[in-house]
């Protein structure tokens, strides 16, 4: 991590192309989440219309099987009347009718029957178990009608609750989509699972499935009109429902059954494809940056080829080679005009700094020239104290006897002779021209060595 941190920090190019992908990126993450809000919004009202439509077809198709079986017992009515005499007779015609009707697993009449346990309506039962060999549970119509001594009879038509489902779950709206039709008492009509049919749906909700389902089920019990959203079997779907209404059909006994369809939705089959779309469009985004990212810096790179050029120029320069030569640019962007600026600046250093050597060249010619001078005087000094100290030193014998000799005369003036004495000052007279050639071979050589100097 730190080498990319490095790499960054020290990279203008890498640092640039960054900073315009995640600008970039900024406004792609808005302009995907403003889009895909909406069109989410647009496929669940799509699925709410799909929805509603496929719950509207299901109940047509339902009731146009209930309605076949309707008019196909009206029409055996009519030919059973007054003919109540002939039981066999009778017994034939609802055996016709199965036989002629694929949606009948079972027909039969059943005779004097209680008035108070039955009304004298047509009307359709909820489901029940049946003793046939064609199905498990049905749900029955019943036809009432009365013999000539006005005793009750009653024409029963089941219809197999697993041929209705198979029939409506032929035309599945969706691959994974459930159709069902519940009773007034929540016993399942059609369902995709035939075990569960004739079985209530809140009792199976309560012991095996999760609680939204059981809220689900409530509210189509309650004939309201809408969806929720549950889990199934692990899976979020999406239950849409309405009341079962019957057409309305000239002649038909119209009855308030009480029941509901509904039909389950996985949410995949709603949003699958919508969420595959998000996922192609982000993998195309992330890819379409990274590449962007490696345009970018390609182009940023090559175009920060001369501020790196500059760069080194500007080290080489720091480092004393003045004289590294900055080729001109040709381009008049602000990169070119500063490689221009740094070429002049250049040449000017190089024009400086050669007058600056020449200068120094010179100094320096005259600071040798300088310490010639100094070591020559400073060897004529040494010349000189060496010539006075000899001077001086042979200059002191002939002082000292000069000394000694006018030391004694004062002394001894009048123990000496006269012979002594002038002995005495010719010896004095002698040092003193001694002395006085020793001062003016001094003051000869020192006016020499001024000369020379």
């Amino acid at each position: 991590m730190s080498k990319v941190t490095t790499l960054i920090a020290k990279t203008l190019s890498v640092r640039l192309s960054l900073r315009i992908i995640a600008a970039l990126a900024l406004l792609l993450m808005l302009a995907l989440v403003t889009m895909f809000y909406f069109s989410r919004k647009a496929v669940r009202e799509e699925a709410l219309q799909n929805a509603g439509q496929t719950l509207e077809a299901m109940v047509e198709h339902i009731d146009n099987v209930l309605l076949s079986v309707e008019q196909a017992a009206g029409n055996i009515y009519w030919k059973m009347l007054g003919k109540s005499n002939q039981p066999e007779l009778m017994e034939l015609y609802a055996h016709k009718l199965m036989e002629c009707n694929p949606y009948i697993m079972n027909s039969r009449i059943i005779w004097d029957v209680d008035s108070n346990q039955v009304e004298a309506v047509a009307q359709w039962t909820t489901p029940r178990k049946v003793d046939s060999g064609k199905g498990d549970a049905a749900v029955t119509f019943n036809l009432p009608f009365y013999d000539k001594k006005q005793k009750l009879n009653v024409l029963t038509i089941d219809v197999s609750l697993e041929l209705l489902s198979k029939i409506v779950l032929e035309e599945k709206p969706s691959p994974n989509s459930t159709c069902a039709l519940l009773a007034k008492d929540g016993t399942l009509i059609v369902y995709n699972k035939s075990d569960m049919l004739n079985q209530n749906l809140i009792a199976l909700a309560e012991k095996y499935y999760h609680p939204s389902v059981i809220e689900a089920a409530e509210a189509m019990l309650a004939g309201e009109t809408g969806y929720k959203k549950m889990i199934l079997h692990g899976k979020t779907c999406y239950a849409f429902y309405k009341p079962f209404k019957q057409a309305q059909v000239t002649g038909r006994a119209m009855t308030d059954l009480g029941w509901s369809a509904g039909i389950i939705y996985p949410e995949e089959d709603i949003f699958g494809s919508y969420n595959r779309l998000l996922y192609t469009v982000l993998i195309i985004a992330v890819v379409g940056l990274g590449l962007l990212f490696l345009l970018c810096r390609l182009f940023i790179h090559r175009q920060l080829l001369p501020l790196r050029r500059l760069g080194k120029s500007a080290q080489l320069i720091a480092e004393g080679h003045y004289d590294e030569p900055i080729p001109e640019s040709k381009n008049q962007d602000e990169v070119g005009r500063l490689q221009n600026h740094f070429h002049a600046m250049q040449q000017s250093l190089a024009v400086h700094m050669g007058e600056l050597q020449q200068l120094s060249d010179t100094l320096k010619e005259r600071g040798e020239v300088l310490q010639a001078a100094y070591e020559q005087a400073q060897g004529a000094d040494r010349i000189k104290t060496n010539f006075l100290y000899n001077m001086s030193d042979q200059m002191m014998a002939p002082v000292k006897g000069i000394l000694e000799s006018v030391k004694t005369i004062s002394s001894n003036s009048r123990e000496l002779t006269d012979e002594d004495t002038n002995e005495m000052v010719d010896d004095i007279m002698r040092r003193g021209e001694k002395v006085t050639a020793l001062l003016n071979q001094l003051i000869t050589d020192s006016e020499k060595l001024i000369v020379e100097s």
